[in-house]
């Protein structure tokens, strides 16, 4: 297992932009791939997005198609999710996971981070 700590995560006006950290400690980095995931209140979680561990695939929800961007950068250990362009219906509490290689699901998950989006 990797542990995983989420950051950036704050109130915000619509329209606006933030950036999401996920920190990473305890495994190399680049053996795995990494994703992103949100819950509402009364909502069950949702895939928000992906990138592959060499950092040259990502993979978006249609509703955060255009506005969110997933990066990473192994040596710092660090995945980033960046979002403009922000709307209420975007309030969530949003998780960073972890996949090792040679696995088919995601087994390490951080405590989350709370982003509001006020209108």
């Amino acid at each position: 297992q990797v542990q995983l700590v989420e950051s950036g995560g704050r109130l915000v006006q619509a329209g606006g932009s933030l950036r999401l950290s996920c920190a990473a400690s305890g495994r190399i980095l680049n053996n795995y791939y990494m994703g992103w995931f949100r819950q509402a209140p009364g909502k069950e979680r949702e895939f928000v997005g992906s990138i592959a561990r060499s950092g040259g695939s990502t993979y978006y929800a249609d509703s955060v198609k255009g506005r969110f961007t997933i990066s990473r950068d192994n040596a710092k250990n660090t995945v980033y999710l960046q979002m403009n362009f922000l709307k209420p219906e975007d309030t969530a509490v949003y998780y960073c996971a972890a996949r090792y290689y040679s696995e088919t699901d995601f087994g390490s998950w951080g405590q989350g981070t709370q982003v509001t989006v006020s209108s």
